[in-house]
């Protein structure tokens, strides 16, 4: 077998998946199928927006499927109309049984974490906003539970003491898509060897750190609850995207609902605000804000927000 002969349907959604079926494309795996989420409006016109991942499709001229329901008989039909040998999945939602048992070869996930670590929607910010030293990637076996099955492949990444989720994102991005190919590879490798496909179950660790759907009030700074650290970690945990807030009281005058991109631990003796500073008590120290964005306005300097207000 060769990774022509391979049949690949790819399920994926955002641009974390969009590298890895570009990669599987572009390096000639016969990918025969894209599923994806279903389109819908955004934005203040509603207009209709694909997903990175159909935009990527469209453009190679792949078949694209986007259902509703997942166990719909419609759709389950037109899957197994492609006769796949291999399912690939990388950031969409969770499969029902008949679809991820469907494939002769069954079906893979790529995780970013270092699972068992991080099960859930959002393992990156998480690792990020607990201060983790390192994370990585996963591919492992589909089976009921949620990512849970039994492990292919994994590597591993340093985080940066300053770095946020956005740099860690893309960083992780890159090396998954190069995890994906060499497991595609190893799964054919296997395949001519007449062999198994090894695997390793997950560890039974102590202590699991879960990694849930990121929600807006998650977001909120609550300086008073945490350390300087844990301010510096949870502002980076979620910058860019989806961006931790506070509601700012500065000079008198309230601010609501404003986006912070980036705090730095400093001495509380400099607790203050000046025409050029902005710093805030923690729990334990103080954080200077950065970066960040008042509502209705761009994003920008911590200075460069206070002379406005001062002017």
């Amino acid at each position: 077998m060769t990774k022509k002969d391979l049949r690949i349907i790819y399920l994926g959604t955002p641009e974390f998946a969009t590298a890895s079926l570009k990669a599987l494309v572009e390096g000639g795996y016969n990918v025969v199928a894209v599923v994806t989420m279903p389109d819908k409006p955004a934005g203040r016109g509603h207009q209709v927006q694909y997903s990175d991942v159909k935009k990527y499709a469209l453009e190679a001229g792949l078949p694209i499927l986007q259902p509703q329901k997942l166990k719909d008989e419609a759709f389950l039909e037109e899957l197994r109309s492609y006769q796949a040998d291999l399912q690939i999945v990388v950031a969409f939602r969770m499969l029902p049984e008949v679809v991820w048992a469907m494939p002769r070869l069954g079906t893979f996930n790529l995780h970013a974490s270092l699972l068992p670590q991080y099960r859930g929607a959002a393992p990156i910010n998480w690792a990020v906003m607990n201060g983790d030293k390192e994370t990585g990637v996963t591919t492992f076996l589909l089976k009921h539970e949620i990512d849970t099955g039994n492990l292919i492949m994994q590597e591993r990444i340093d985080i940066g003491e300053d770095e946020n989720v956005g740099s860690v994102h893309d960083r992780l991005m890159e090396l998954g898509t190069s995890v994906v190919l060499k497991t595609v590879d190893r799964i054919i490798d296997c395949e001519n060897q007449g062999i198994a496909l090894p695997t390793t179950p997950q560890p039974e660790l102590a202590e699991l750190r879960p990694a849930p759907k990121i929600f807006k009030e998650d977001c909120e700074i609550r300086f008073a609850e945490k350390t300087a650290e844990e301010i510096h970690n949870f502002v980076r945990g979620l910058s860019p995207y989806p961006a931790a807030w506070a509601n700012l009281t500065i000079n008198g005058q309230a601010f609501e609902n404003v986006k912070i991109y980036k705090v730095e631990i400093t001495e509380l003796r400099n607790y203050g605000i000046t025409k050029s500073d902005l710093i805030v008590p923690c729990k334990e120290g103080a954080v200077r804000i950065l970066e960040l964005q008042a509502p209705g306005k761009k994003r920008m300097d911590a200075k460069s927000f206070l002379n406005g207000i001062h002017a």
